[in-house]
């Protein structure tokens, strides 16, 4: 019984500092790039019916504004939507 004790809390332990070490390398979104984002994708993805969001957006789908609200903080609020794509 104290065998399993004390497996149960060394893996707790480990868990937790596991946990710690990875959090330290994590960096927030702030408020500011979040409020942008949020700005550029409503913009990007306007909504069907104005004041509603259950009515979905006149444009793609929730998951590409999922995917274009993330791509815009990974990028730090930059979005360059109306730059020529280049062929190459």
């Amino acid at each position: 019984m104290f065998a399993n004790l004390k497996f149960g809390s060394t893996l707790v332990a480990l868990t937790c500092m596991a946990g710690g070490s990875m959090t330290n390398s994590a960096s927030a979104v702030t408020a500011e790039v979040a409020k942008k984002c949020a700005a550029l994708t409503a913009k990007a993805y306007p909504p069907r019916v104005v004041g509603n969001p259950a009515a979905g957006s006149a444009k793609g789908t929730g998951q590409s504004e999922r995917d274009y609200f993330n791509k815009c903080v990974a990028n730090g609020g930059k979005m360059d939507d109306h730059a020529p794509k280049e062929a190459k």
